[in-house]
C-alpha cells in the first residue's frame, strides 16, 4: 500500500498483487492511512484505488482464510479494509475503481462517498457463493443505493454488474477510460476540495443523520443543535469568509475553522 499527497488530496493505493485482496494486516494498514488522512488539516479529500489494471480489490484474502484467518476475524477499528466500519470519519473519500471490485472489494468501494469507475470495472457481491453473506456493509449499503429487487438479485446470486449498468443505476458518479480512472478521480477530488472543509463535513453529517427521516423530521434534527459538525460550520470563520469573498469578487481562502 502506498500513500501520496497531491495538493490537498491523499492518493491511497491498495497494491497487493495479484488481486489486491484484503487480510487483517491490510485492513489495519488501510485504517492507519485513512486515520492519518483524517487527522491531517492540510488534506481535504482522499482517493482510494487499486494497484495494477485488473483488480480494484477481490475482497477477502481467501489464501489467508485457508491459512487460518477466521471469517469473523477482528479487522480493527475501521472494520474490513479499514473503512467499512469507520463511522467517525468526517472527510470525503472517492473510490477510483480501476478494475474488478468483488465481495469485500465492492463493499470497500460502497463505503466511500463517491465512485469513479473504469469502463472495464465490474461489481459483484460473491459471498453467497462461498456460503456467507456480504456482511462488511454490502447487505446494508447496497439496498439503500439500488432498487431493492436489483440489490437482492446481486446479493442472492453474486452476479456481476458492469460499469455502464452501475452508472445507469446511479451507483457510480462517472465512468471513464481505464487509463483515466485515477486522474478523473483526482479531478473530482479537486472539485470537492474547493468547497469549505467544515461545510463538506457538515454535508456528510447531515446526510448520514437524516437518511431515514422525512424532510420535516430532517429539518427538526438540523435545527435541534445536536449535529456537532453542522453547528461548527454555522459559527465558523469560513462561513463568514465565503460571503466576504463573494462580495469582494475573489476566491475564498478556507481555514477549516
Amino acid at each position: 500500500m502506498t500513500v501520496e499527497t497531491i495538493g490537498t488530496t491523499a492518493l491511497i493505493t491498495l497494491d497487493r498483487p495479484k488481486a489486491n485482496a484484503v487480510d487483517v494486516p491490510t485492513s489495519l494498514a488501510l485504517y492507519a492511512a485513512f486515520s492519518e488522512f483524517e487527522a491531517d488539516p492540510q488534506l481535504r479529500v482522499a482517493v482510494l484505488t487499486g494497484g495494477g489494471t485488473r483488480f480494484f480489490s477481490a475482497g477477502w484474502d481467501l489464501k489467508a482464510a485457508a491459512e487460518g484467518e477466521a471469517v469473523d476475524a477482528d479487522h480493527g477499528p475501521g472494520g474490513f479494509a479499514g473503512l467499512t466500519e469507520y463511522f467517525t470519519r468526517t472527510k470525503p473519500i472517492i473510490a477510483a475503481v480501476n478494475g474488478l471490485a468483488f465481495g469485500g472489494g465492492f463493499e470497500l468501494a460502497l463505503a466511500a462517498d463517491l465512485i469513479v469507475a473504469s469502463s472495464e470495472a465490474e461489481f459483484a457481491l460473491t459471498e453467497v457463493q462461498l456460503g456467507m453473506i456480504a456482511d462488511s456493509g454490502g447487505v446494508l449499503r447496497l439496498p439503500k443505493l439500488l432498487p431493492m429487487a436489483v440489490a437482492l438479485e446481486m446479493l442472492m446470486t453474486g452476479r456481476r454488474m458492469g460499469a455502464a449498468e452501475a452508472e445507469r443505476w446511479g451507483l457510480t458518479n462517472r465512468t471513464v477510460e481505464p487509463s483515466e480512472v485515477v486522474s478523473s478521480a483526482l479531478e473530482l477530488a479537486e472539485d470537492v476540495g474547493n468547497g469549505a472543509p467544515l461545510a463538506l463535513q457538515a454535508i456528510r453529517e447531515v446526510v448520514s443523520a437524516t437518511q431515514t427521516l422525512d424532510v420535516e423530521e430532517g429539518f427538526a434534527l438540523m435545527r435541534s443543535g445536536r449535529l456537532d459538525r453542522y453547528q461548527k460550520m454555522l459559527s465558523s470563520a469560513d462561513s463568514r469568509e465565503g460571503s466576504q469573498a463573494f462580495a469582494e469578487k475573489r476566491e475564498p481562502v478556507w481555514q477549516g475553522r
